[in-house]
């Protein structure tokens, strides 16, 4: 049987036992794609059922989450924890609090995360988890009572050495810190490594928030650097202004580019003359209010609602949102508007459609597992710093980070080279991460 007949039949069976989870099978089907290659030419990752068992979660948790709201109102959430691959170490990934979360988009968010986690070149294997939770318009109480009934339930299912949840999408230093609360209180220990982007004074790590976004300009600025530019005087373009979005804004106006949009669930917001960050760091992380505040208080900026933010002429674009935000349609604007490079500060944003018009229209896209690897591979470090009893400088940890990231862009270019594909870096990302984790797993036999 050849290869792609072989990669199409466990496809097909994977789309049986795994119905009605879209994001999941767009995240298997693009690592296939690229494992066709690295099949040909090494025939012995077919051996020992090994892309079954890297496709197939080592467990599934989902469990209920029953609380009390501020009306007295018991209200059941359901929960989720999905421990992919731990080949390379202790299962390592964030926890979702949206109302969009499902055992699918976890899946989805685990498997991407085995391959992130490899291209650190860190000792930690993958994992994700959530919950269908909405913290938005919920009071602290309210967040405190679901935090602790969620820990009740996922305490029993990790550890520091097991698996080391952190946070993502509605999960941010609050909800940690309920969790780690709760945790400690059942465990009856301070186990400082159980969680990471803890507070400063118990645990946490310096750069771990900014760590995404800044990894994600670091990245984006390799790229840039193998054309012989620099990112003095670009355009750049920021889906979101969450976490991620802002402090790419922040790192990317610190090299000298202006950021010339962003955007929230609500709309978009044009900046022509650059962003004022602490200004948006006031509006999103101290009052959590929209980016029409923004645009009421900043002069230049503007607001819409029509249109898309991807309609912006921009030199680089960074979508830091949610996954399949940006279609073919928007990837055409872009490459038609001057867009020369793209990078992936959220997970999976761009969709299948989208990366295909990047490849044809020669600009330079950097796929989530690399370009937005920062934010882990500084969870590893808070881990490193955790288990040494140590805290590092804010300098110390950025300068690891910034080597990481730059290390994951050589890997990626180097790999996708090796294998016929320069330039192709999700082609290099998807190889370089699948064949560490892959010799592991036949090192470590049939398990």
């Amino acid at each position: 049987m050849n290869v792609d007949q072989q990669v199409s039949d466990y496809y097909d069976m994977l789309l049986r036992r795994n119905a009605g989870e879209p994001e999941f099978h767009q995240a298997v089907a693009e690592v296939l794609e690229s494992l066709k290659i690295v099949l040909e030419k090494d025939p012995h990752y077919a051996d020992y059922g090994l892309i079954q068992r890297l496709c197939e979660p080592e467990r599934q948790l989902i469990f209920r989450v029953p609380w009390v709201d501020d009306n007295g109102q018991v209200q059941v959430n359901r929960g989720f924890r999905v421990q992919f691959n731990s080949a390379l170490g202790p299962y390592k990934g964030g926890l979702r609090f949206h109302p969009s979360v499902n055992l699918g988009i976890v899946k989805f968010l685990g498997f991407e995360q085995i391959f992130k986690n490899s291209l650190t070149g860190l000792p930690i294997g993958g994992g994700k988890g959530g919950s269908d939770f909405d913290p938005k318009g919920k009071s602290d109480l309210e967040i405190m009572r679901f935090c602790q009934s969620f820990m009740t339930e996922l305490h029993r299912h990790i550890g520091e050495y097991r698996d080391v949840p952190a946070g993502d999408i509605g999960v941010g230093g609050r909800e940690i810190g309920y969790l780690f609360g709760q945790y400690r209180r059942l465990a009856n220990r301070h186990e400082s490594g159980v969680l990471t982007g803890k507070g400063l004074t118990w645990g946490g790590s310096l750069v771990r928030t900014e760590a995404t976004g800044y990894g994600a300009v670091y990245f984006v600025n390799e790229m840039i650097k193998a054309q012989g530019e620099t990112l003095e005087g670009k355009r750049v373009i920021v889906s979101g202004s969450g976490n991620v979005a802002t402090y790419a804004i922040q790192k990317a106006q610190e090299l000298g580019a202006t950021v010339v949009g962003f955007s929230d669930s609500s709309g978009w917001v044009s900046t022509p003359n650059g962003v004022d960050v602490e200004k948006l760091r006031d509006i999103k992380e101290v009052r959590r209010a929209r980016v029409t505040e923004y645009v009421a208080e900043v002069d230049g900026a503007d607001y819409h609602t029509d249109g898309s933010i991807w309609d912006l002429e921009c030199d680089i674009a960074l979508p830091c949102a949610t996954q399949n935000e940006l279609n073919g349609e928007h990837a055409k604007k872009l490459a038609d508007n001057g867009c020369r490079y793209v990078a992936e500060g959220a997970n999976m944003p761009s969709t299948p459609e989208a990366v295909e018009v990047f490849r044809e229209r020669g600009v330079r896209f950097g796929p989530g597992k690399a370009a937005n690897a920062g934010g882990v591979a500084t969870s590893a470090l808070e881990m490193q710093q955790n288990a040494s009893r140590d805290s590092w400088s804010f300098e110390y940890t950025d300068e690891r980070l910034h080597r990481i990231m730059t290390n994951i862009f050589h890997t990626c270019a180097k790999t996708a080279a090796d294998y016929g594909h320069e330039h192709d870096y999700v082609i290099g990302a998807n190889i370089a991460g699948f064949k560490k984790v892959a010799d592991a797993m036949l090192a470590q036999g049939v398990i």
